[in-house]
């Protein structure tokens, strides 16, 4: 497993009217997600650490609110019901695959809550290192949605840049006490790094050949 590096992060911030991929024209996209099947996201992991525990990230309900892309109900959704019967503490995650990141990183992705008066769902995005899902393992915040904070009762786009070298995975956790929580939705999940650095391209087509010779004297 490679040791990833932290060089730089920086706070989420709401990018409603900007495109927070325009400095990546020439990244590499290693993430593309709109959830049109919950159940069957590759590579993801759902983990549900409420108690007790209830539902965990499920299909979005079109009857709720719809989708921001795509098909009606093709968004994922966490509710108060995350603890069992509503009763406990609500501790839910949704992390992404494993990803390969070269640099400078940006997360993108957009958020809904029912409008619901009274109610402050809240909603943490946390960075990991390594291929882990255990919750100690995702120690960067990069920022808390709703809470004390606002939360938008509409589709709204978030992004966040950071610049690693390794592996991680990003974490979106539905979290607090079930009696202030109603129902919140994730949509177009897009993650995308920078190319890899024209040396470290030298070093691997350097590599490359030193293996092909390798390979030619053994025929040989």
């Amino acid at each position: 497993m490679k040791r990833l590096n932290y060089l730089l992060a920086t706070a989420v911030v709401s990018a409603a009217t900007a495109s927070p991929l325009a400095a990546h024209a020439a990244g590499i996209e290693v993430l593309s997600e709109g959830f049109g099947d919950v159940a069957d996201l590759s590579g993801w992991a759902s983990i549900n650490r409420s108690f007790p525990p209830g539902n965990a990230w499920f299909q979005g309900n079109p009857d709720v609110f719809s989708a921001q892309a795509g098909a009606p109900g093709a968004y994922a959704a966490a509710s108060f019901l995350s603890a069992a019967n509503g009763f406990g503490v609500v501790d839910n995650w949704l992390i992404t695959p494993t990803l390969t990141l070269s640099g400078l990183t940006t997360l993108s992705f957009f958020t809904n809550r029912e409008l619901v008066d009274g109610f402050d769902d809240l909603l943490e995005v946390r960075f990991g290192s390594g291929s882990g899902t255990d919750a100690a393992s995702f120690d960067m915040l990069l920022t808390t949605i709703g809470g004390a904070g606002e939360f938008p009762a509409e589709w709204q786009q978030w992004s966040a840049d950071l610049t690693v070298d390794g592996e991680g995975r990003f974490a979106f956790r539905y979290l607090g006490d079930p009696a202030t929580l109603s129902y919140v939705g994730l949509d177009t999940v897009r993650v995308v790094t920078s190319v890899p650095e024209p040396t470290s391209l030298l070093l691997v087509a350097s590599g490359l050949g030193v293996l092909g010779l390798l390979r030619r004297r053994e025929r040989h």
